[in-house]
């Protein structure tokens, strides 16, 4: 049943996935988070869930661009699914933006596998991981990705360096100039701290380490096979899945960092973890277990979500 439906890319899977997010995230706000909305407070929720609906979109375009999965729509249904999981990301709306800039930076790093056009992606991607850190300082770290990137397509070229610098300037000297205009100069300095919250780290809440623990053996093992059963591949597929493997050592070490009693920032893992996700479902071969494990990837989500309301 959801492997006929998914297995296939469809507009009416775009329908049942957005759909769906957009009931879940309002049955969040209300019945988990019990958010008190205001006028001010709807209007960020409408822009919130706007924009988390739009990075499903982005997904879809990343992975179906760059080949990363087959020519099905898995990546947008685990990653609607991702959310059931960790339902308290959506209580973080810096998550959420940070996220969709990290995806858009992603977009442009792994198109540069054409060698095409290499300066201008760089300098997007470098752009739109800066904006990334406007909501969260630590993710500035994921400038390390486009380092490793350009490391790996082209490093001889002393001007797809000098790029990084460029887009580093621009967007302080834009964004200063805002600054100025809003009578706030003083975000910068007080916004790029980089401390880290041991106190958050330590200790964590029982349920939410043992589920983000598992989380992180999973994508491990998955990413382990994915790199296995990539070995007779071609090199392009075995370099773009390091990058994105990459991706998903500096989203947990991103999201350690800046883990505080109000953040909740697992959300910026979630793309990679998709895309290892895949590349397992992808290569079960007997329709019968497949179909048990895409149900199980439903049922067992959705009843751990519904026993967290039932106990909240």
């Amino acid at each position: 049943m959801i492997s006929s439906i998914f297995g296939k890319t469809k507009p009416i899977n775009f329908i049942i996935v957005l759909g769906f997010l957009f009931l879940f995230y309002w049955t969040v706000q209300i019945y988990l988070l019990q958010t008190d909305f205001s006028t001010n407070q709807l209007v960020v929720e409408i822009l919130v869930i706007s924009i988390l609906l739009f990075s499903v979109f982005i997904v879809d375009f990343i992975v179906n661009r760059n080949k990363l999965t087959g020519a099905n729509s898995y990546a947008i249904f685990f990653y609607a699914l991702l959310f059931v999981v960790f339902p308290e990301t959506l209580s973080d709306s810096n998550a959420v933006l940070c996220s969709l800039f990290l995806l858009l930076a992603t977009r442009r790093l792994l198109s540069i596998k054409s060698l095409k056009d290499i300066k201008s992606k760089v300098f997007d991607a470098t752009l739109w991981v800066l904006i990334a850190s406007i909501f969260y300082d630590w993710a500035i770290l994921y400038l390390i990705l486009v380092f490793v990137t350009i490391y790996i397509y082209e490093p001889k070229n002393i001007r797809n360096w000098l790029v990084i610098f460029s887009a580093v300037f621009t967007f302080f000297m834009v964004t200063y100039m805002v600054l100025i205009l809003a009578n706030t100069t003083n975000f910068l300095i007080s916004h790029y701290t980089f401390i880290i919250d041991f106190n958050a780290i330590y200790p964590a809440k029982w349920d939410s380490s043992i589920k983000v623990s598992a989380y992180i053996i999973i994508n491990l093992v998955l990413a382990f096979w994915s790199f296995l059963a990539l070995g007779k591949a071609g090199t392009g597929k075995i370099i773009t899945t390091r990058l994105v493997a990459l991706s998903f050592v500096i989203g947990l070490l991103v999201n350690l960092l800046v883990l505080t009693e109000s953040t909740f920032a697992i959300m910026i893992t979630f793309f990679p973890s998709v895309i290892f996700i895949c590349n397992y479902i992808e290569s079960i071969k007997r329709k019968s277990l497949l179909e048990l494990l895409l149900v199980l990837s439903v049922v067992v989500p959705m009843l751990a979500f519904l026993v967290k309301l039932w106990v909240g």
